[in-house]
């Protein structure tokens, strides 16, 4: 009884949230956790009879399955969006999940790279080889517009408008946005088109998408991990690195210097400034400063 609802969530994902197909897959899963759930407390109930205490019983479950809790939190919210929906189709009168509980989950903060940090590992790029051209324009822009890693990958040269110094990205769920681009990166971007690009083999369907691999396609967002993490090994860098460690230091940097949040957020492409405050690390004397600047009262 339960694929029927399953296959109009699967559509809704789709079409309405505009998800990846490997979200959408994520979300299908947590539904599958709780049908099993069901399954083996032997209820057969519909989606429609599940209640509060059949979820508290199924919150329980996965968590001495050994699941952490962030996990946990990431499954319940699954639960949560397959309720949500299944209310907005009125198949149900009522969420069940209104008032279940999460585990409380640690937010820890990922390492974040200083400017000089940044600079030691991209001067580690070997740029005698034709793939150090192209590491240098990739974390160059990384670094300048703050991507994610799926982001970069996926640029393509009709999105490029680097005359004026801009590039039109599309984020999650197709979502696109216009972001600033330095000049620098700028300038690695034009050497790698002109340069190394052009004499790559070009494999059909990827003549658009600007960072290319040596058999001429596009590159994976597993690729780009190793490149970071060789080149921060070679920097003698020890911290927790990843592409998304270039993203939150673009954020960090920004908002340690006085940027605004909300424009960090539109260049980011967050949807809800709190991911953009969960996002951005601030020192305690940086909004002590904040304060003490533009605060009346601290201003006395």
């Amino acid at each position: 009884m339960w694929d029927a609802y399953k296959k109009g969530y699967k559509a809704f994902l789709r079409l309405e949230k505009s998800l990846s197909d490997h979200s959408v897959e994520a979300y299908l899963r947590d539904v599958d956790k709780l049908t099993l759930f069901l399954a083996s407390e032997d209820t057969g109930k519909a989606p429609a009879n599940v209640d509060l205490k059949d979820l508290q019983r199924f919150v329980k479950w996965i968590s001495e399955l050994g699941m952490t809790a962030t996990s946990q939190a990431r499954i319940i919210s699954g639960i949560r969006s397959f309720y949500k929906y299944l209310l907005t189709e009125q198949i149900i009168n009522k969420d069940p999940t209104a008032l279940l509980e999460a585990p409380k989950t640690k937010r820890a903060l990922p390492d974040v790279l200083s400017f000089e940090e940044i600079e030691h590992i991209i001067s580690k790029i070997d740029q005698s080889k034709p793939e150090g051209g192209r590491n240098k324009a990739i974390l160059e822009t990384m670094y300048s517009c703050g991507l994610r890693v799926s982001e970069v990958v996926g640029l393509k040269i009709s999105c490029l408008y680097l005359d004026v110094g801009f590039i039109r990205v599309i984020g999650k769920g197709d979502k696109e946005r216009l972001v600033p681009i330095g000049s620098d990166a700028v300038k690695y971007i034009k050497l790698y088109k002109e340069n190394i690009r052009v004499h790559q083999p070009m494999v059909p369907g990827y003549e658009d998408i600007l960072f290319l691999n040596q058999r001429g396609k596009g590159l994976s967002r597993v690729m780009i991990f190793y490149i970071i993490r060789d080149l921060a090994a070679k920097a003698g860098i020890t911290k927790n690195i990843s592409p998304h460690t270039f993203r939150h230091s673009f954020a960090t940097h920004l908002v340690e210097g006085g940027a605004d949040l909300r424009a960090v957020q539109e260049m980011l492409g967050h949807e809800s400034i709190t991911t953009t405050e969960i996002y951005t690390h601030l020192d305690r004397d940086f909004l002590r400063n904040t304060l003490q600047q533009f605060h009346p009262a601290f201003q006395k």
